[in-house]
């Protein structure tokens, strides 16, 4: 006897999530469902490939549901029925074969594979994540944090864990071209600092989650003080992402030993580093002469060519 789902669940369609890959919608939207919703989601998750070519009755069964559960499921993701999402998903799969994405990916790494292929399934399941992050990644967003950070009189990046150390990477770029820029992974000083940010300051939050409780009270001191607040995460519903003036998307693609927490921090690079170009497209000027003064600083500890 299958169990029936009463959650009742408003169905929201952004555009730059709606466009992107159905599995990606699947993954942000999965800490929202509860009870039945949330188990089609993980078996649609678990196996792409036999959702899309199960029948509506199928699925419902593998995942102990009841086919009205997913059509709210279909429903909740932007689709108008079940035929609608397995097009995307058979489509989502195909693509993903044709890239050679399907090797590895969901595959649990076992003690005694082989390096190469441990290898194989990293390259894989990153590639699926940076191009999940493109799809994603509202371009127009990150526009906006550059053109804010360019012209900011300070810039304060805060993150906890695995996210600070992504925060630092930002700021060392940023300092490298003159933008005034601090991480803050200590919630006592990043708290601090907030207080002391103004209209005209970008306080940028990071966490895989969104809902590092750390990052969320620094993010929102700054922004109590005027700064305009950017949020990196890859839940667009959650805490840290509610928060933000700016948000800015990641996908990730989880594997053995490398939950999602960890597995966010190559698509959390990249968007990083999308931003950062994008601040030095707008302080052209500035970042080339700022390149030239750090170069000439540290090039007496390079070593003598002969």
């Amino acid at each position: 006897m299958t169990e029936v789902d009463t959650t009742v669940v408003t169905t929201v369609t952004e555009p730059s999530v709606r466009e992107s890959g159905v599995l990606v919608r699947v993954r942000s939207r999965l800490p929202e469902f509860t009870g039945a919703l949330q188990r089609v989601a993980e078996q649609v998750l678990a196996d792409p490939a036999v959702a899309a070519r199960s029948t509506i009755v199928e699925l419902a069964e593998r995942s102990g549901t009841s086919p009205a559960t997913v059509t709210r499921f279909c429903r909740a993701l932007g689709f108008e029925g079940y035929a609608d999402l397995r097009l995307d998903i058979a489509a989502e799969t195909g693509r993903a074969r044709a890239a050679g994405w399907t090797v590895d990916i969901g595959r649990e790494i076992q003690p005694s594979d082989p390096l190469d292929r441990v290898l194989d399934q990293l390259m894989a399941a990153d590639t699926r994540a940076m191009q999940d992050t493109a799809a994603l990644l509202d371009l127009a967003e990150v526009g906006r944090a550059a053109a804010a950070i360019a012209t900011a009189d300070r810039v304060n990046i805060f993150g906890a864990s695995g996210s600070a150390l992504v925060g630092g990477e930002l700021q060392f770029s940023l300092h490298r071209i003159g933008v005034p820029a601090w991480a803050w992974s200590d919630v006592h000083n990043g708290l601090a600092s907030a207080a002391l940010m103004r209209n005209g300051d970008v306080a940028l939050g990071i966490s895989h989650s969104g809902q590092t409780r750390e990052t969320i009270e620094m993010l929102a001191e700054a922004g109590s003080h005027g700064a305009t607040t950017v949020a990196l995460t890859s839940f667009p519903r959650s805490p840290l992402a509610e928060l933000a003036d700016i948000v800015l998307l990641t996908a990730t693609q989880a594997t053995t030993f490398r939950p999602d927490a960890l597995s966010a921090r190559h698509p959390q690079l990249v968007v990083l580093d999308l931003l950062y170009i994008a601040v030095a497209q707008r302080t052209t000027e500035r970042s080339h002469a700022a390149f030239q003064r750090t170069a000439r600083a540290v090039d007496g500890h390079k070593g003598r060519k002969e």
